[in-house]
């Protein structure tokens, strides 16, 4: 099945479903090298997908953003959890199943230098995956190639060149092409625009909403900066010491932000006129040590609206608006304290 043959079957589906998804990484010490606790990157995080949508994960750096996106993939192999891709239970697979499923599930990667290998040509690092995967060669995928460079904006005159002969923008050009090459149905876009200068990012972002209407891709757009993720997204979800603490349509949580670390982060957008001002929420400290998380809410050291409660019991993940879910034992007075430009 061609990108464009699948961008016409039935989108609003199910297509990726997670549920108590969890990695932590074992800290070793001493003379043995014994496991002396758990980097807890991702605690048990569940969400779902629809097929055709854009769901954005924001977060301060250290969130567990990057590492969900991967063990979706699983590139990392978690520690508990389950992840359903179309219905199949994608921990499950075997090497060879693993490979074949991962036609359908492709990665962004945020330097668009540093993942592309510098010793080999443009033609072969897209057209790599069509022999792996046995999807063409020879005559025909060099033909594909060219088609997938021109679908991103690119000529087939950067068959033969390297990754140093092209700028950032190019080189994400190139990534996403390579990503586009196995026909997917699910791509993760870890940052893809983070490393960009911001005339760049425009053009990048433009790109993927355009391959999305055109091959109805499904997103899980990675990225710390909200105003980008606003731009693309459908449903957004906030990310905090490896949990998810608010989850809702885009429209929603930029109106009516529940949980007071999105509202933090919203608060801190700038504003492009120098003229209005915003009342800026200004978060105490660094995220605290996935080592040894805060007991009750892990917020609470640094939430502004803290109370003894959120220090004792760890709220409960519940629907507060239609669709818009948080884990804030207050989310409905927060609500009313959104900043105003």
């Amino acid at each position: 099945m061609s990108l464009e043959e699948r961008a016409q079957a039935p989108a609003g589906s199910p297509l990726l479903e997670v549920e108590g998804l969890t990695k932590h990484f074992p800290v070793r010490g001493g003379f043995f090298g014994r496991a002396r606790g758990a980097v807890r990157a991702v605690d048990g995080v569940s969400l779902k997908l629809m097929s055709g949508e854009t769901l954005g994960l924001v977060g301060e750096s250290g969130s567990g953003k990057t590492t969900l996106g991967r063990l979706i993939l699983r590139l990392i192999e978690p520690t508990a959890g389950k992840v359903r891709f179309g219905g199949e239970d994608v921990l499950a697979l075997d090497k060879a199943r693993l490979r074949a499923k991962r036609r359908e599930m492709q990665i962004i990667f945020q330097d668009p230098y540093a993942s592309l290998n510098p010793r080999m040509q443009v033609g072969d690092i897209v057209g790599e995956a069509l022999v792996i995967h046995k999807i063409a060669s020879g005559r025909e995928r060099r033909e594909r190639v060219v088609e997938l460079l021109r679908t991103v904006g690119l000529g087939p005159e950067a068959l033969n060149r390297y990754a140093h002969e092209f700028s950032g923008g190019q080189r994400q050009r190139i990534g996403i092409a390579r990503a586009l090459a196995v026909i997917p149905r699910f791509i993760v876009a870890d940052e893809p625009v983070s490393a960009l200068d911001v005339s760049i990012q425009a053009q990048i972002l433009n790109l993927l909403l355009d391959l999305q209407e055109r091959f109805g891709l499904t997103y899980l757009f990675i990225s710390h900066d909200l105003r980008v993720v606003e731009h693309v997204s459908d449903r957004v979800a906030v990310m905090y010491l490896g949990k998810i603490v608010e989850l809702a349509p885009r429209e929603s949580l930029y109106k009516r932000p529940l949980h007071p670390y999105t509202l933090a982060l919203l608060s801190a957008i700038p504003l492009p006129d120098p003229r209005r001002r915003k009342q800026r929420i200004i978060l105490e400290g660094d995220i605290p040590s996935p080592i040894h998380p805060p007991p009750g809410c892990a917020f609470h050291t640094r939430c502004p609206y803290v109370q003894s409660r959120c220090r004792e019991e760890e709220p409960v993940w519940r629907e507060i608006l239609p669709g818009h879910f948080a884990a804030c034992h207050f989310a409905p007075e927060v609500g009313h304290h959104t900043p105003s430009s």
